[in-house]
């Protein structure tokens, strides 16, 4: 019967709804008749004709003032005041029919009928109302609210109306609105939140504190991680704000508020000090941390904006994103996308001579650990002779400022990518004592969430995929800071440089790998499986060291640090060589380069002042050292040149 009334038309429904008021009303007269006067048969003759001329200006008021516009299973306070307005009218009108009409002793008669009326016509609306929310909430996913304020309420509302979840409870910390009702929902204490997971059968917690501080919603997730069930998160305000999202798209916890921290607001000077009104160029702009920093710098008026990228389709996808940016926030800035190797000298001097590039940064480089230590000869070349020919091209085209992205693991290097950028440290180091003409800088640091070499999606994915999550050491640990922040503090270092020093970025506290998987899969309410555990859903497998791969990373050689003006940024004193060292260094490595004599590359990298450790054995995997003969003398011998093409024969 009920699913026959809901299929009907909407005209339908409203005739029921008229039907079903003149049989309140009619029916709330008869119990006023007889609760109210002493002989109800004889005074029914009297009353039912006045009662019958008002009950048509009442349907009419109810029309007029919307009753039956109101979807009965989202009635709220306009349509009740629609039925009190009404019935008021009505009980107005019956008074004024009987003052006419001669009839006295009415008024206990009109008052009873008023309530009446108004329990029949409205309270069974709000019956209705319940029936079909419940129906409605019924097949829907039974949730808890985190955070009862604005954003917890807005989203409440916007669950309720729709299809997917419906909230059962609230919880909040501020104790003025805990056991206080809204929406109809209860909130609680967020030490009760087992108890209500359990009682009230909710099968996931949705955070809402979009305006929480990170180290804030980080103590949150914190005390949820061993919760039974799924967390998810409401947008940031920002988002909420601009429109981009709505309230009730909910999303995984972002990592971010795992761990990072609050980010330090940009120094406006240290931000405009090397890019507005100038001419910029990133390299490597495709890539995730040349991406973020062209997204930064667009937003601090740079004249013009060169990226220079290697990769079609990563240069491509950049250049579509900032194109839409620039439009979007109406920003005056001249993108200029080339296409381009690093170790191309003439190419990339063209490219600075052409646009008059004035600041550099120079993020080109291959970071992945083990496909370095398969491809040690590539790695060098880019890593190294690319940031060398990068920064002759600056000095020739008179560039003020060239920034190199660095990284941790040029600190003490255990693998081939640390200590080709710990090289690629050492040339803008000499490069610095060698001329005046153009500022050399280097900004380290450790790794950064959602970079392509990042584990944090490698393990969202596995564990959506149901496991296992593969992680190297129980014991590994690493620094970890967002993108956006990295890329501020990499603009904000390069403006503090005054020539070949080394910054470092206060990357916070360090993470154990092994406990991040843990928590992420906890947060997404599921269970590591181990010993302890053996039914659970997710198994954590140790698959041994990479090659080159450090159990720990740190940011400092020496212990010769001072603070900038940044509260995150240092500057370390290190190691350096003279440019005539320095040029001796790189004609031998690149001799061996061309030569793909991979054991003597390894060997000059760990002869040179590096602090090159190599924790494995050589594993590229295209070492010809075997086949060449050993060349030690500059320039080499014609006879000497003939030999690559002749090992790569005897390969073939």
């Amino acid at each position: 019967m009920l699913e026959w009334l809901l299929s009907l038309p909407r005209y339908a429904k409203r005739f029921i709804s008229v039907m079903a008021d003149l049989v309140f009303l009619s029916g709330s007269m008869l119990v006023a008749l007889f609760a109210t006067q002493a002989d109800p048969v004889s005074s029914l003759g009297q009353t039912l004709p006045i009662f019958l001329l008002s009950v048509p200006a009442t349907i009419i008021a109810f029309t007029k003032l919307g009753l039956y516009r109101a979807v009965v299973r989202y009635i709220g306070q306009h349509a009740l005041g629609a039925v009190l307005a009404g019935i008021i009218s009505n009980a107005l009108l019956l008074a004024m029919l009987f003052q006419l009409a001669s009839i006295s002793d009415k008024g206990n008669l009109i008052f009873v009928y008023a309530i009446m009326a108004l329990v029949t016509a409205g309270g069974l609306r709000l019956v209705a109302r319940m029936v079909l929310f419940q129906r409605h909430n019924g097949h829907k996913e039974r949730v808890l609210i985190y955070g009862a304020g604005s954003s917890g309420r807005q989203l409440a509302q916007a669950l309720l109306n729709g299809e997917q979840f419906h909230p059962v409870a609230f919880v909040d910390d501020d104790i003025t609105l805990q056991r206080s009702t809204i929406l109809g929902i209860h909130v609680g204490s967020p030490g009760q939140i087992s108890a209500i997971i359990k009682s009230k059968n909710i099968s996931r917690i949705l955070l809402a504190l979009p305006s929480a501080s990170r180290a804030r919603r980080r103590e949150v997730l914190e005390s949820l991680g061993n919760m039974p069930i799924p967390v998810q998160t409401v947008p940031g305000m920002s988002d909420i704000v601009d429109g981009s999202m709505r309230i009730d798209e909910l999303q995984d916890v972002r990592i971010e508020d795992l761990l990072g921290r609050d980010p330090v607001e940009p120094k406006l000077k240290l931000m405009h000090a090397n890019i507005k009104d100038k001419v910029v160029m990133v390299t490597g702009a495709g890539g995730s941390i040349g991406s973020e920093l062209c997204r930064q710098i667009v937003q601090y008026e740079p004249k013009a904006l060169v990226l220079f990228e290697l990769s079609e389709f990563a240069l491509y996808s950049i250049e579509q994103e900032l194109r839409a940016l620039v439009q979007d926030e109406k920003l005056d800035v001249e993108l200029k996308p080339v296409l381009g190797n690093v170790q191309k000298q003439a190419r990339v001097q063209a490219v600075m001579a052409k646009f008059g590039v004035q600041t550099v940064y120079h993020a080109a480089a291959y970071k992945h650990v083990p496909l370095v230590e398969y491809n040690v000869v590539e790695g060098v070349f880019n890593n190294v002779f690319g940031t060398w020919r990068a920064a002759e091209a600056a000095v020739a085209a008179g560039v003020e400022t060239f920034v190199l992205i660095s990284t941790d693991k040029a600190v003490r290097p255990t693998n081939i990518m640390g200590a080709s950028k710990r090289l690629a440290e050492l040339v803008l180091q000499g490069l610095a004592i060698r001329q005046n003409r153009t500022r050399f800088c280097m900004v380290r640091f450790g790794n950064v969430l959602g970079s392509s070499g990042s584990v944090v999606p490698l393990f969202r994915e596995q564990i959506r995929n149901g496991g296992p999550i593969t992680v190297t050491h129980p014991e590994i640990i690493r620094y970890f800071m967002t993108i956006p922040e990295a890329a501020q503090l990499v603009i904000q270092a390069g403006a503090m440089g005054k020539g070949g020093d080394v910054f470092v970025l206060d990357m916070g506290e360090p993470v154990r790998i092994a406990d991040l998987a843990r928590r992420m899969v906890h947060l997404m309410g599921l269970e590591v499986k181990d010993a302890q555990h053996p039914d659970g859903d997710i198994e954590i497998c140790f698959s041994g060291l990479r090659p080159g791969e450090k159990l720990y990373e740190e940011l400092l050689i020496g212990e010769n640090v001072r603070q900038t003006a940044h509260p995150r940024i240092m500057a370390a004193n290190e190691v350096s060589l003279n440019w005539k060292d320095m040029a001796e260094l790189l004609r031998q490595l690149e001799h061996h380069c061309d030569h793909f004599a991979v054991e003597r590359i390894v060997q000059l990298i760990t002869e040179a002042p590096t602090g090159f450790s190599h924790s494995s054995a050589v594993c590229d995997l295209v070492d010809l050292q075997p086949v060449l003969q050993p060349v030690d003398k500059f320039p080499l011998k014609t006879a000497e040149l003939t030999e690559l093409p002749v090992a790569m024969a005897r390969l073939s």
